[in-house]
């Protein structure tokens, strides 16, 4: 201790001795502020006795301003300094005076004394309404306020989010120990449930009956549930959260398992200019779905992990399952096959599920669950008895529930189907029978795929797998099975397959037998190290970000700031491979190129490149651009040396240029018909224009080739033809030509822009006759099939922003 240190020491120590506080406080508020006096002042400060601490606090609460003013920074930092040491039994008129000058300088109290003094100032419970307000306002704060909020001033909520609304009024007719558990509830303000927060809940639940906590619980999660218009209030969000642990402990249903899984879809719906409504909600509802046993829990998480592309959630799910694979002793592969559920389904794709007057019978066809009703007698009717809509509400709505649930859970095993192209998976028969061809539920998907069957490729139809020739395949037991992939297979084989989907009907629930193939060009084969085939485009950065994510990649979304990102990747560990696709921000008028946060509303794209899974990453400075391996190009400007494309295996290489392919065909501004002046000022006019009506990518060629051998058999194919990159069609004003690509249109006379913008519904066959494709996905063949019978019959067009422009011309 320095000699000036040891002085002011010795002083305070004697004003301390002579209970002169007046002078202490004086120099308290000098001598605090300097960070050299700050241990000699704590060190004098343990010296008083606990009157005399009470009696400080008191004499600089005294010396506050009044009348709006607040206490000066430094003076509050010594309050807190004093108050940490709080005697919890001060009296309750001492506690009354310094609660006063709490109110009055609303942060000068630490949460733990806070709470101390409104204790004792009313132990009744009452507080008067300005001290209500200041632990509501302070109840972010710390758990010791939550639950003092919740013990004595009410629930520990806010009104505005769906779930605290409803506690709010469901609370008065409910017995009191519901507020002290609500008030524990808002108190979960980590990750996950500690020990003692497990013990505190458990105490409540113990004087309580688990089935309707059970009930009530499961009433306001739901709420949850429900579409988000804003980010939920913090604590609300935390208390949500200890319900959701609470239901946790006494056990969901296995609708509310479901529910929890609707919860956190919920939660990840992003708010513009926000992003996900709240991750700390779905991360939550994630955990507890990883620590309930059983079946219903682990399929739900497997569903997510098809369906949920935020990463940090997604990270979360991974963790959870392969903590349940290493507990089974399994792969992570197996357990998202064995966490399907069968959904009661009695045969694949069926169930009859009987009411008291009728039955309903659920069918999966193709990818859609359809219900046919039927009354007691046996006769179809069109909507549920009225019988049943009046007597068995319950029954009912959970009937419709377990449909949605089915057609969400179809949606992710067909991504999952989808992403095994990839996966190098191969099974034995028997598991494959029973995981795959024989389930309830991914039977359903499982029999309109090609598999390969010790190296004989077979489809299944008529109860039975049948090779191309339509011969009987009998699978012994001893056989291996793989999923079919056209790529390396010879172009007639392709073809015969084609041929055999469309002579059976059926129709695969992604494209296989169409599914684009990319090989290695020549410019390729020049560059090398990296792809430029789908560089030069404009992309709609958010929806090229969500894209990205269903399909695997992670992205981050760029700003316009002064910072670095790395490039879109896709990490294939199977194969010890990274991908990247090189883009960058475009634009820089802020308001015009970004969102109000500053995110770019359109990227660049340049190369594709590929490295070892392990290798360095690239970055780009989101201003200048420019991948380096440090992202400052004069730090470093060379890239982290990529591998050779030659050296990429086939399907590896195809199916990575797929995904981008689907990104551009996707996101590209080309394909919005409204951007036919260029965007802002004009500045996209040269792209839109080469991109609406230029070459075909891949994808647009399958659908060249679909279109050729459909056209036939349509009711507009008498007045429909294809040439080249179009669909011709003649109308009685017109003629009109629809790009395949982007479904743009051209029409006579001097090929004239026509902007149609397809009504909601039509990427989903909407408005477009019934008429089978082979494959299922494609949303712009259904609005081109759309326009195309629209245009046909252009005398019948009665909407004035298409008639307009017939009479321009």
């Amino acid at each position: 201790m320095t000699t000036a240190t040891g002085d002011r020491r010795s002083h305070l120590d004697d004003l301390v001795a002579a209970g002169r506080l007046d002078d202490l406080a004086r120099h308290l508020r000098v001598n605090l502020r300097s960070s050299a006096a700050g241990e000699a002042v704590r060190q004098a400060l343990r010296g008083l006795s606990r009157e005399q601490m009470v009696e400080l606090i008191r004499v600089l609460a005294a010396g506050a301003p009044t009348g709006g003013r607040r206490m000066s920074w430094s003076d509050q930092e010594l309050v807190r300094e004093l108050a940490r040491r709080l005697p919890e039994d001060v009296s309750a008129t001492t506690a009354a005076e310094l609660l006063a000058f709490a109110v009055r300088n609303p942060h000068a109290m630490p949460p733990a004394a806070l709470a101390t003094l409104v204790r004792r100032a009313h132990p009744d419970g009452n507080p008067p309404d300005e001290v209500r307000e200041l632990v509501q306002d302070r109840s972010g704060e710390s758990p010791h306020l939550r639950q003092l909020l919740a013990d004595l001033v009410g629930p520990a909520v806010r009104g505005g989010d769906p779930w605290a609304d409803r506690i709010l009024a469901d609370l008065p007719g409910l017995e009191p120990v519901w507020t002290k558990l609500v008030g524990h509830a808002s108190t979960a303000t980590s990750a996950r449930p500690s020990a003692d927060w497990r013990r505190g809940a458990e105490a409540l639940l113990s004087t309580m009956d688990a089935a309707r906590v059970r009930a009530v619980l499961g009433d306001w999660v739901a709420t949850g549930t429900r579409t988000p218009h804003r980010q939920p209030d913090p604590l609300n969000a935390d208390t949500l959260r200890g319900l959701l642990w609470t239901l946790e402990l006494v056990g969901p249903a296995p609708e509310q398992v479901r529910m929890l899984a609707a919860l956190v879809e919920a939660m990840l719906r992003r708010l513009p200019g926000i992003g996900p409504a709240s991750p700390k909600l779905a991360n939550a509802a994630v955990g507890v779905l990883g620590r309930l046993d059983g079946e219903d829990a682990l399929g739900q998480l497997a569903r997510l992990a098809n369906r949920v592309s935020y990463r940090g959630t997604l990270n979360e799910i991974d963790k959870a399952l392969a903590v349940r694979a290493e507990a089974l002793g399994l792969s992570r592969d197996e357990i998202e096959e064995l966490a399907v559920p069968d959904y009661g389904l009695t045969d694949v794709g069926r169930h009859t599920v009987r009411f008291a007057a009728g039955r309903a019978e659920l069918e999966i066809q193709a990818s859609a669950v359809t219900v046919t009703w039927f009354t007691d007698a046996g006769r179809q009717v069109k909507s549920p008895p009225a019988a049943v809509r009046r007597d068995q509400p319950g029954e009912l709505a959970e009937l419709k529930a377990m449909v949605k649930e089915l057609s969400a859970m179809l949606s992710a095993q067909s991504a999952r189907l989808d992403g095994l192209f990839l996966a190098r998976r191969e099974w034995s028969a028997p598991v494959w029978r029973e995981r795959y061809l024989d389930h309830p539920l991914v039977g359903t998907l499982a029999r309109r795929l090609i598999w390969v069957v010790d190296g004989v490729p077979c489809g299944y139809v008529d109860g039975v797998l049948r090779t191309v020739s339509d011969a009987e395949h009998v699978v012994g037991a001893a056989a291996r099975v793989e999923l079919w992939h056209p790529i390396g297979r010879p172009v007639p084989e392709v073809v015969a397959w084609r041929e055999w989907l469309e002579r059976h009907r059926v129709v695969q629930p992604f494209k296989q037998a169409h599914r684009e193939v990319y090989l290695l060009t020549p410019a390729e084969e020049q560059t090398g190290t990296y792809s430029n085939r789908f560089a030069g485009h404009v992309l709609r950065q958010h929806q090229f970000h969500a894209l990205a994510a269903a399909r695997g990649w992670r992205d981050k979304l760029r700003l316009s700031v002064d910072d670095t990102y790395p490039p879109p990747v896709r990490e294939l560990p199977r194969w010890g491979l990274r991908a990247e696709y090189w883009v960058e921000g475009v634009g820089d008028e802020y308001g015009v190129d970004t969102t109000e946060s500053g995110a770019y509303l359109r990227l660049a794209t340049d190369q594709v490149r590929f490295y070892p899974i392990d290798a360095d990453s690239n970055w780009t400075h989101a201003w200048t651009g420019g991948y380096s391996a440090s992202g400052a190009a004069w730090d470093n400007p060379e890239p982290v040396p990529a591998l050779r494309l030659d050296q990429i295996p086939a399907l590896v290489f195809s199916e990575i240029m797929r995904d981008v392919d689907l990104f551009v065909g996707v996101a590209s501004i080309g394909n919005d018909p409204t951007w036919s002046d260029g965007g802002p000022q004009g500045r996209f006019r040269d792209y839109w224009t080469s991109y609406s009506f230029g070459e075909l990518s891949e994808t647009a060629r399958t659908r060249q080739q679909i279109l050729t051998r459909l056209l036939p058999r349509l009711s507009v194919g008498a007045r429909a033809t294809i040439d080249g990159r179009f669909l011709v069609v003649r109308g009685d004003l017109r003629t009109y030509k629809i790009h395949l690509g982007s479904g743009n249109i051209l029409m006579s006379p001097n090929d004239r822009y026509l902007c149609v913008v397809p009504a909601w519904g039509a990427a989903a066959g909407g408005g477009t006759e019934r008429q089978f494709l082979p494959f299922e996905g494609d949303g712009l063949l259904a609005v081109i099939l759309s326009k195309a019978m629209l245009l046909a019959d252009d005398t019948a067009i009665t909407d004035p922003s298409i008639t307009r422009q017939f009479e321009a011309g």
